[in-house]
């Protein structure tokens, strides 16, 4: 297990990537006082208010599922990202709560039998239909794609949910727990690695603003992605890289988001001639790795990454242990 209480925040290689963060951010919303009405600005400028501490929340991705998990809670409803397959990282907390679809198109009659008293969403499949969504329950947009959404929509829910002062907990751990991991792989070898996924003859390939190869960066991978070139542009932190370009910049390891068997750019002769293919470096990662914003998912990869980009230095990874580690330990603190 990983659990440390470093000084420092952050100390990081690439600290521009990360200068986004600081206590500031951790502590924005620590504030809330328990009381009603609770009122916060989601990621669609809008404002969101409830009557009081939400207490049945619909998660359409799996980070209101992770959060509220994390601070002790259960959701009402979760969207999936395939169907039929349990999202490891949560163990089986969500073994039996009412799937409503997938996290891009949720079924809204089975999320208006769930009665929730707030929804939780990614901002981008969902804004459309702000209007019907909230006309089941109030509705929280997040943008949940760049390092910086995570610590500020934990906060944003620990608010509405009465729990600002644990989510900021979570957070400040969080950051701790990055600097002794950027610490302990300083003085090893920057290696090589791409972050993709897996789907098509040309896969998706995540640039440095990504949440989780922004923590495989900051361990002290360089990405060959390299970091988005129009910033300005909402939600553009992946694009799609073909085969002669992954070619040219032969990463030394392939993170692969396992999205199901239909990966036809294995069966492309370029593939099988990069580097990580060849070393058996190619790494098929779970649904945490996607949906990495939350407070079990990014602490999960940040563990495992650090073990796939070190495995002398960092210990093998057991996904189903390190949960359990960190909600017991949360639960006791």
């Amino acid at each position: 297990m990983y659990k440390y209480k470093g000084k420092n925040m952050i100390n990081v290689k690439n600290k521009k990537l990360l200068s986004g963060f600081g206590m500031a951010a951790v502590l924005m919303f620590a504030s809330l006082v328990n009381a009603a009405p609770i009122s916060v600005i989601d990621d669609r400028g809008s404002h969101v208010t409830l009557p009081d501490t939400a207490k049945r929340v619909a998660s359409i991705s799996y980070f209101a599922a992770d959060t509220v998990i994390a601070l002790g809670g259960k959701p009402v409803a979760s969207t999936y990202m395939l169907k039929d397959r349990n999202p490891d990282y949560l163990l089986d907390y969500l073994s039996d709560v009412p799937e409503i679809g997938q996290r891009a198109a949720p079924n809204l009659e089975l999320l208006a039998d769930a009665k929730p008293d707030l929804i939780v969403a990614i901002r981008r499949y969902t804004e459309a239909n702000a209007a019907q969504l909230n006309a089941i329950a109030p509705y929280l947009a997040l943008s949940l794609e760049t390092f910086s959404d995570s610590d500020r929509s934990i906060q944003l829910l620990g608010g509405l949910l009465g729990k600002s002062q644990q989510a900021a907990k979570l957070n400040a751990d969080f950051h701790q727990d990055l600097d002794h991991f950027v610490k302990e792989s300083e003085a090893k070898e920057r290696v090589k690695y791409l972050f993709i996924w897996g789907g098509g003859e040309a896969p998706w390939a995540f640039y440095n603003e990504n949440m989780t190869a922004a923590i495989i960066t900051a361990l002290g991978g360089e990405n060959v992605a390299g970091s988005n070139p129009t910033p300005h542009i909402p939600d553009n932190t992946a694009f799609e890289m073909s085969l002669e370009s992954i070619l040219v910049a032969n990463p030394d390891v392939i993170f692969v988001y396992d999205y199901g068997p239909d990966r036809p750019f294995e069966s492309n002769p370029i593939w099988s001639q990069l580097n990580a293919v060849k070393k058996n470096r190619v790494y098929f990662v779970k649904d945490h790795w996607v949906e990495s914003h939350g407070p079990i998912a990014r602490q999960m990869v940040l563990r495992e990454s650090a073990h796939l980009l070190y495995p002398e230095e960092f210990p093998e990874f057991n996904l189903k242990d390190e949960v359990e580690r960190f909600l017991s330990a949360g639960l006791k603190g």
